[in-house]
């Protein structure tokens, strides 16, 4: 397969009648490492799919034997204009080409009001590992291995690194995984707490696909408000904390499905969630 293939081809969307939708990265030639137009277009997908009240869960895979190996470096992306004489790149161009790409791409995930299952087959190195461990349920196959590439690089790891990754395992553990760039088993990554389950290869699909259903039939922006609450909590001090809990229920309070929950319960019957 050519990389000159259209981009909805190389990042393919599926939506089935669960209101699941499955984004798959499919460019194994090149070990679903990410070019600025995959990567920009998987940004945009993860925004649309915020929004989109047909969609009850969001699932991020990779074909071949690898979930994401980060950026493709041999591709150049695009660069604005610039008169003759000027630096290339100039002052400021390298931080905001990483604000713009890889840091929008991770935030639309945490961001998304939809629950997003990370199912890592094979590799998640470099950008990939962010792209990973931003999802909110992780789970990955026993042959997955996870690696923070950047010092192999001599730069510093990128897409949310920092933030995300001593958010999970705290800082003793995330320094050992930049400062050596070694390979994790997926068994170590569940030890840590980077992914939720680890599974034989041969059970990730169907694994992924029972979570993926008993999410798509509960309450989505109960879900979607308990995300934000989460990853929130390490900014918030206890007050704001407390306070964004309040405000969040009585919010929820007025739903749809709050008051279907509320209704089953006093009637003692399964609740008929819409996601709304």
């Amino acid at each position: 397969m050519s990389d000159d293939r259209p981009v909805d081809e190389l990042i393919r969307l599926g939506l089935d009648d669960r209101g699941v939708a499955t984004i798959t990265i499919d460019r194994p030639e090149a070990k679903n490492a990410l070019t600025q137009p995959m990567r920009d277009h998987l940004g945009d997908l993860f925004e649309q799919l915020s929004t989109d009240l047909r969609v009850r869960v969001v699932v991020l895979r990779g074909t071949g034997d690898s979930f994401c190996a980060g950026a493709d470096l041999r591709s150049a992306g695009e660069r604005p204009p610039r008169p003759d004489g000027a630096p290339s790149p100039a002052a400021g161009e390298i931080a905001r080409m990483i604000q713009e790409g890889w840091q929008r791409l991770v935030t639309t995930i945490q961001d998304c009001n939809k629950p997003v299952i990370g199912q890592v087959n094979g590799v998640a190195a470099g950008g990939g590992f962010q792209l990973a461990v931003a999802c909110d349920l992780v789970l990955a196959a026993e042959s997955a291995r996870f690696v923070q590439a950047f010092v192999h690089r001599g730069i510093v790891p990128d897409a949310g690194a920092a933030y995300l990754v001593t958010r999970i395992v705290g800082p003793q553990q995330a320094k050992e995984l930049f400062f050596l760039g070694e390979k994790v088993a997926a068994t170590d990554a569940h030890r840590i707490g980077l992914v939720n389950r680890v599974v034989p290869d041969d059970e990730l699909d169907k694994a992924v696909d029972e979570l993926a259903g008993r999410l798509a039939v509960l309450p989505t922006t109960s879900i979607a408000t308990s995300k934000r609450l989460i990853n929130k909590a390490y900014e918030s001090d206890r007050a704001t904390a407390l306070w964004d809990e309040a405000i969040g229920q009585e919010v929820l309070m007025q739903t749809h499905d709050a008051k279907e929950g509320v209704a089953a319960f006093r009637e003692r019957r399964d609740p008929d969630f819409k996601g709304y």
